[in-house]
């Protein structure tokens, strides 16, 4: 089949393919801006050249040859997430954003999601015949439906599990809509590259996700040697997708199993924490608040079991780090994070009536608990994200040159995305 022409001529590319990359978010708290910053770091570490497009008000570095566009969100932007937010207004950029892409001349565009930075990312790969990548980062349709069961849930039980099927059937298929402009995709487990390939029918690539094994060590625990508090982590948005409501009920069986000598650490922030702050008790939970660096390394450190009942989340930053730390997690056996834990060597894989009894175990046979903790670590250490991103360019390669997918003909005038 016939490549379309590009109307941008493209220089050499000695260093390998020249990246414009538009992450949904970047300065916030979640995985896809922990991601996202670790890839900006990835390209400037190997002198490739980046071109990153992304919302925020910090002065843009245009250290050679990683470069960055920082676009404000308006007054019309509207809160998703605690710390995330959506900007419909966000196409006034569109000239701004042109002028960048044409003087970058990149030879590949990478999205990460139907954010507004998403949409307009794969709208400029479209009008200017720009090869698109697109990595999923978040399960936005299970989100769709755990954010709608204040409304689901009025339902006899029979039609709200219909309800909420549909919702993420629509979802997904709405998504998948954006994912099948794209030539290239990631997702950072085999069970949604098998999603995304049977949904879009595009080849999907492992992006999964590394670890700073210099920040996050056990060598950063500081409390006492013979301190027999456990202490049970949590790290990461205190929202309903991420299941936090079963922390409290996991507090009342431990004790009703007599494990009493134990303290919830929870690390982060959102919508569900005034909830959490009424149903623990003061005097066995700590709120920590949003912690990065040294802090948080240190709080990982000094726990002695991650409990992370997410049904959700893609991948699981927040397990492999806290792995790095020496510390065990428990988690579900859906989404992302089951592939990072290896049951009853680093972690278990509990149903949400397990978690407790999984806790119990642990709680009376501390000589196993520390045997986990060493073979964390070790697992944590053959996770890098070099080697992460390697793959990803690796991938690019596939929609470079000699590729079977053709590109459409690209446009030479551009309409504003959005009215008016």
């Amino acid at each position: 089949m016939h490549q379309a022409e590009t109307i941008m001529e493209k220089p050499a590319r000695p260093h390998g393919p020249r990246v414009a990359y538009f992450p949904d978010s970047f300065h916030e708290i979640n995985g896809v801006a922990h991601t996202s910053r670790n890839f900006v770091a990835y390209a400037q570490r190997h002198q490739l050249p980046f071109l990153c497009v992304r919302a925020g008000h910090t002065k843009p570095d245009a250290t050679f040859p990683v470069e960055t566009l920082e676009l404000p969100r308006s007054f019309a932007a509207f809160g998703i997430e605690k710390d995330l937010a959506f900007d419909p207004l966000f196409g006034r950029h569109v000239t701004r954003i042109e002028r960048e892409l044409r003087r970058f001349k990149p030879d590949i565009l990478h999205i990460t999601g139907p954010s507004e930075l998403g949409l307009l990312g794969a709208w400029f790969a479209y009008e200017l015949g720009i090869p698109l990548a697109a990595s999923w980062h978040t399960n936005v349709h299970e989100y769709a439906a755990r954010r709608l069961e204040w409304l689901t849930g009025r339902l006899p039980a029979d039609r709200a599990l219909q309800a909420a099927a549909r919702i993420e059937s629509t979802s997904l298929s709405i998504a998948a809509h954006l994912y099948r402009q794209a030539r290239v995709l990631f997702a950072p487990n085999g069970e949604l590259c098998e999603l995304l390939e049977r949904t879009t029918k595009r080849p999907c690539h492992l992006m999964q996700r590394g670890v700073d094994t210099l920040l996050f060590t056990p060598a950063r625990r500081t409390r006492l040697a013979d301190d027999r508090t456990l202490i049970l982590g949590y790290v990461g948005r205190l929202s309903i997708e991420k299941n936090v409501a079963l922390l409290p009920i996991l507090e009342r069986e431990l004790a009703a199993r007599g494990i009493e000598d134990i303290r919830f650490l929870i690390i982060g922030h959102g919508a569900e924490e005034a909830a959490l702050r009424a149903a623990l008790p003061p005097d066995k939970v700590e709120f920590a608040g949003v912690l990065r660096g040294e802090e948080l390394s240190t709080a990982y450190a000094n726990m002695d079991l991650l409990v992370f009942p997410s049904h959700t989340d893609t991948f699981g930053n927040v397990v492999l780090e806290a792995l790095a730390s020496g510390v065990p997690a428990i988690v579900t056996p859906d989404g992302g994070p089951k592939y990072i834990v290896q049951e009853a060597v680093t972690g278990f894989i509990a149903l949400d009536n397990s978690f407790a009894e999984t806790i119990v175990s642990l709680a009376n046979d501390r000589p196993r608990l520390d045997q986990m903790r060493d073979a964390c670590r070790q697992h944590a250490l053959g996770c890098s994200w070099d080697a992460v991103f390697d793959r990803v360019y690796a991938a690019y390669d596939t929609i470079l040159p000699n590729t079977s997918i053709p590109l459409h003909t690209p446009r030479t005038d551009l309409p504003s995305p959005h009215p008016g």
